[in-house]
C-alpha cells in the first residue's frame, strides 16, 4: 500500500510539473519572445490604416470590383472564409473541376480582355490548398493591370510600377516563384489614387 501511495505521489508531481511547464511557462515564454522580437507577425500580420484593421497580409480577401486586382479563387467555406480554410479536394479527372476551371477561364478573359494568344495563368482559375493564398503570380497581375488602370483612371505604367514594387521574390532565393500580395497592392493603389485626387483638387 505504501508503494502505491509513493507511486501516486510521484505521478501526481510529474503531472503537475509538466502541466506547469507545458501549459504555463512554455506558452508564456513563447508569447513574450514573439511579442518582443516580431509583434506584427505574432499578432497575425494585420494591416492597419487609420487605426482600422483592413485585413491580414497572410489571408486573401474576395476583391471583385474592377478597380482592384482579384485574388485566386477560393474554396474556403463560401470563399475566403478564414474559419474554414481548405481546398476543393477535386482531382484532375473530376468533371466538376474541369467545368469550374473552364467557366473561370471564360470569366477571366471577359474581365481582363487579354491578347488572344495569351495563356490564362493557372493561379487565376484554380484555388490554393488553403483557399486563402494572399498572392497571385506576376503574370496574373500583369494581365489584370490594364483593367485596373482603366477603372481607376491611372496610367498603365503607374500600375505596372506598383506591381513591380510589390513583387516578392523566391523564399531563400530558390523556393517558389515571384509573387504579388493582392491586399498590399490594392491598398497601395488606393493610396496612390487618393494622393492624385488630392493633388487634382489643390
Amino acid at each position: 500500500m505504501k508503494n502505491v501511495i509513493t507511486q501516486l505521489r510521484i505521478s501526481l508531481m510529474a503531472t503537475l510539473s509538466l502541466a506547469a511547464i507545458l501549459c504555463g511557462i512554455y506558452p508564456l515564454t513563447v508569447w513574450v519572445l514573439s511579442q518582443g522580437l516580431f509583434p506584427a507577425n505574432a499578432n497575425g500580420s494585420l494591416v492597419v490604416r487609420n487605426e482600422k484593421i483592413l485585413g491580414s497580409s497572410l489571408i486573401s480577401q474576395g476583391f471583385t470590383a474592377p478597380k482592384y486586382f482579384h485574388p485566386r479563387p477560393s474554396a474556403a467555406g463560401h470563399g475566403y472564409d478564414a474559419t474554414r480554410s481548405g481546398g476543393s479536394n477535386l482531382g484532375p479527372l473530376s468533371k466538376k473541376l474541369v467545368e469550374t476551371v473552364r467557366q473561370r477561364v471564360d470569366e477571366y478573359k471577359s474581365e481582363n480582355n487579354p491578347r488572344p494568344d495569351a495563356l490564362v495563368p493557372i493561379d487565376a482559375v484554380t484555388a490554393s490548398a488553403s483557399g486563402l493564398d494572399p498572392h497571385i503570380s506576376v503574370k496574373n497581375a500583369l494581365i489584370q493591370a490594364p483593367r485596373v488602370a482603366k477603372a481607376r483612371g491611372l496610367s498603365e505604367d503607374l500600375v505596372l510600377k506598383q506591381i513591380k514594387l510589390h513583387t516578392e521574390g523566391r523564399d531563400l532565393g530558390i523556393l517558389g516563384e515571384p509573387r504579388v500580395n493582392v491586399l498590399m497592392l490594392n491598398l497601395a493603389l488606393d493610396s496612390t489614387s487618393m494622393s492624385l485626387t488630392s493633388k487634382g483638387n489643390d
